[in-house]
């Protein structure tokens, strides 16, 4: 098989597309990555793009930092610095805190 492109997408962005195959035409491997994003995607493909472009936007994220956040959804402040702690990069709180605003504003309207 060959890679046409390599791009970091989130969960649910994983999910809508193995939806698109039918279960019977899925390897072990598309099975099990399926069965996985239908217990862990947190919010509709949709939704989870807005967070990631807002992220990348507003937040001086990379987008693969952006996704990780957008997977796991973290609900504070401790949550966060978890992430960013692995990064080895200085998030500030206020900016940790636009995070936490934009990953609630999103939550709240879905």
């Amino acid at each position: 098989m060959e890679t046409l492109k390599k791009e970091v997408i989130s969960l649910s962005e994983v999910k809508d597309i193995l939806e698109k195959v039918k279960t019977e035409e899925m390897d072990q491997i598309q099975r099990w990555t399926y069965d996985y994003v239908s217990k862990f995607a947190k919010l509709p493909s949709q939704v989870s793009r807005t967070i990631i472009d807002e992220l990348v936007a507003s937040c001086d994220l990379k987008e693969d930092e952006a996704v990780e956040i957008a997977n796991a959804m973290p609900t504070s402040i401790e949550e966060l610095r978890a992430f960013t702690f692995g990064w080895k990069k200085l998030i500030l709180t206020d900016t940790l805190n636009k995070i936490l605003g934009i990953l609630n504003k999103e939550k709240k309207d879905n």
